[in-house]
């Protein structure tokens, strides 16, 4: 692994500046932090580039955007597996760790056949190890790891950040910085800049860096639309539980999420009509010992694209087109009351 990391560096072009483009969540953020940092240690600049609601680096719209930078190398973080050319010229590496749909075209490192799987960011600080001296680094591979749920994988790793961190600072850490991207705004910029700027996951909760204020707004806001979904029952049709409701803020994951430990033999759909104008977000969780990818890849209905059923076996989700929800749910069994509110 680590030697695919100094190889696909060694490709990138010294005199240009390397581009990490990331997904918003706290695993995504925290493996860019770690390669920023590493790099920034090896004399190696990057810039940074985080992806927030309906983008792609696989769409034509950031793919332009991408290019435009002109980057001297490109670093695709915890985005996934997908097969197709990316649409700019620089050499590229994927890092990820979800379930493959496809293989890129570009060089890649995946956790995805690694028992237990480890995040982004964990495979990112292993990399960094190949730049640079990386061990103060841990808490932000451990902040990604308890973001993903994958605290109690059993990654030794883990275990030193418990020690060394403390589990409780970690978990508040971690929580916090994902309120950002999940408020109406979406905006994950302060909690990047706080793991740009922190040292440690005290510094991301203490108030010592004024981001700090903005993502607790954050959460606020989060655990307000949070509750108002709560009150919302499921409707259950053929082993699948579905929760509809509207919200600007990306609760559908958190709410899946709930009732996916009270419904332990439904598969539970999550759906948001409010988060993006023209679109259904949903989230699907199960504790049953079903592949939800798979489950979602039999129900997909025609007008399914990319931003559709991709992630992890037991939590995924996507998003589709009004008409395209209507259709997916009819295919499930429910009624014309859980389509899409006209």
């Amino acid at each position: 692994m680590r030697t695919a990391f100094s190889e696909a560096l060694d490709g990138f072009d010294a005199s240009r500046p390397i581009l990490l483009v990331s997904h918003n969540d706290t695993d995504g953020l925290s493996a860019l932090a770690i390669l920023s940092k590493a790099l920034e240690r090896a004399g190696r600049p990057a810039e940074a580039q985080v992806l927030g609601r309906g983008e792609s680096p696989w769409s034509a719209d950031t793919a332009a955007r991408l290019r435009a930078r002109e980057p001297g190398g490109v670093m695709l973080l915890d985005l996934g597996l997908r097969d197709g050319p990316i649409g700019w010229n620089a050499p590229t590496l994927v890092i990820d760790h979800h379930v493959p749909r496809g293989s890129p075209t570009v060089a890649a490192i995946t956790g995805w056949r690694m028992d237990p799987i480890p995040t982004t960011s964990l495979l990112a600080w292993w990399c960094a190890h190949e730049l640079t001296e990386a061990d103060d680094l841990l808490w932000l591979a451990a902040l990604g790891l308890v973001g993903d749920m994958a605290e109690d994988a059993g990654f030794a790793e883990m275990a030193e950040a418990r020690r060394r961190y403390g589990v409780t600072a970690l978990r508040q850490a971690s929580s916090l910085l994902n309120a950002g991207r999940r408020s109406a705004s979406g905006d994950a910029g302060p909690a990047l800049a706080l793991l740009l700027k922190g040292a440690g996951p005290k510094d991301v909760t203490s108030g010592r860096f004024p981001e700090t204020e903005a993502l607790l707004a954050a959460k606020t806001e989060v655990a307000q639309a949070l509750d108002r979904a709560k009150r919302i029952g499921p409707v259950v049709r053929g082993g699948v539980a579905l929760i509809g409701f509207s919200s600007a803020c990306q609760i559908h994951p958190l709410v899946a999420q709930q009732w996916r430990g009270r419904l332990k033999n439904e598969i539970v759909l999550a759906a948001n009509f409010g988060f993006r104008p023209g679109w259904v977000h949903f989230a699907a969780r199960t504790a049953r010992d079903i592949d939800l990818i798979e489950f979602l890849a039999r129900h997909a209905p025609a007008g399914a694209d990319e931003n559709y059923g991709s992630g992890h076996v037991k939590a995924t989700g996507g998003a589709l087109r009004p008409a395209d929800w209507n259709a997916f749910v009819r295919g499930l069994g429910f009624g014309p009351e859980q389509e899409f509110p006209q």
